[in-house]
């Protein structure tokens, strides 16, 4: 789909030029950024290559793999069940999922995964959808007894052999990194939401994307893999030769665009990390959000739906925070990240946004005071919260945002 840019007298060639620089100095080998004023597209710039093996230039309708930016989909899919009157916000998981009743909490103490206590509390439908049920991951914090537990039991990065049946079950038997409601983790939290849609609909989660969210919004190429007849417009993804020098030059092969983990069908349709997805679809879908719920004439949700959606639903004094990474004045609502709190860096006008990203740099957010929407995506394994993200969204405040 060609995407209709608005003209303005905005001027983003400082941005571009920014953007730019990480290609030439091989710290990205492909870049895409994308500012809107509202609905409308101000400003849309492609950089870098396809692959750095022949150089071929990145195309506007380039396929990528959006890891975590696939999180907002699966909440926006299971909020859409929410507003049909299939769930509560605080009904236990278990009520329909009952693998996930009578859960063990680790000790505080705890020194393997076995020492553990009985949780007080169940699991809430609101705490999956805002990390705080007390699940993990694997990889964010693998020296940790929780993260072990999990390696040793599931790989989300590599093990794609389990459907999310298989992998909610897998799970509900570890113990929880601590009482519900209580904390914030990032975690495997929106596979079970992508399951949850199963069970509540009775269809696949990958058929009930694509017959209620990508079919209606025209996302003809949002999938959880991709053909054979698409992959020409499959990018390369790429590593740091030095993932601890994030500004450092070199890249290696991450994964293949014609003969890596998405060139086939696979049982596991994570709703945490799946899909890939183009400019132009994942785009229609913030419009969507931009626009209260509705795009094209498609209503996806209530605007009060997404209103609490953008709500924090963390307990107080709970924020973001991951060991890595710092997040400063971020709570978490229903499938989004918040600004609760503007720090001394951030311009008045991202109180209120709202955002997500995928690991291999896939990044939107919006900002309803500045009136501004920001995406940008590369294919850097890792590359969340990379200084390239940081620096497009400074520039595009300065250059689009309302004052």
């Amino acid at each position: 789909m060609t995407l209709m840019i608005e003209s303005s007298a905005l001027d983003f060639s400082p941005m571009h030029d920014r953007m730019r620089f990480y290609v030439e100095e091989n710290i990205l080998s492909c870049c895409a950024t994308l500012v809107m004023q509202g609905t409308k597209i101000v400003d849309f710039k492609t950089f870098g290559y396809m692959n750095l093996e022949d150089k071929s230039p990145l195309q506007e309708n380039a396929i990528y793999r959006m890891y975590s930016s696939t999180k907002i989909v699966t909440s926006v899919a299971l909020m859409m069940l929410y507003e049909e009157g299939l769930f509560k916000l605080d009904d236990p998981l278990g009520k329909f999922m009952p693998d996930f009743a009578d859960m063990k909490v680790l000790a505080a103490d705890a020194s393997s995964a076995d020492d553990v206590v009985a949780a007080k509390n169940p699991i809430l439908i609101r705490h999956i959808l805002s990390h705080s049920a007390g699940l993990s991951y694997g990889f964010i914090e693998p020296e940790s007894v929780i993260d072990q537990a999990y390696n040793n039991t599931v790989n989300v990065l590599s093990d794609f052999s389990l459907d999310l049946e298989e992998f909610c079950a897998s799970i509900a038997k570890l113990p929880l990194a601590y009482e519900p409601g209580t904390n914030w983790r990032y975690s495997v939290a929106t596979d079970v939401c992508a399951r949850l849609v199963e069970v509540l609909s009775g269809q696949r989660f990958d058929d009930f994307l694509r017959d209620k969210i990508f079919t209606p919004l025209a996302m003809i190429d949002t999938d959880f893999w991709v053909p054979v007849e698409k992959a020409p417009r499959f990018t390369t993804m790429y590593a740091p030769t030095d993932i601890f020098k994030p500004m450092a030059s070199g890249l290696v092969k991450a994964d293949d665009p014609v003969a890596g983990q998405y060139n086939h069908r696979r049982k596991w349709l994570s709703g945490g990390g799946g899909l890939v997805s183009t400019v132009s679809d994942y785009v229609a879908f913030l419009q969507m959000l931009v626009n209260g719920g509705e795009w094209n004439g498609q209503r996806m949700l209530k605007e009060e739906t997404l209103g609490l959606m953008r709500t924090n639903q963390l307990a107080e004094g709970v924020n973001v925070a991951f060991p890595m990474w710092a997040m400063p004045g971020t709570v978490f609502g229903l499938g989004f990240a918040l600004k609760e709190s503007l720090q001394e860096s951030d311009p008045a006008g991202a109180q209120g946004e709202y955002h997500w990203g995928g690991m291999a740099g896939t990044h939107s957010w919006m900002a309803p005071e500045a009136d501004l929407t920001g995406f940008c995506l590369t294919q850097r394994m890792p590359g969340f919260w990379h200084p390239f993200s940081h620096e497009f969204k400074a520039q595009a405040y300065a250059i689009a945002g309302k004052k």
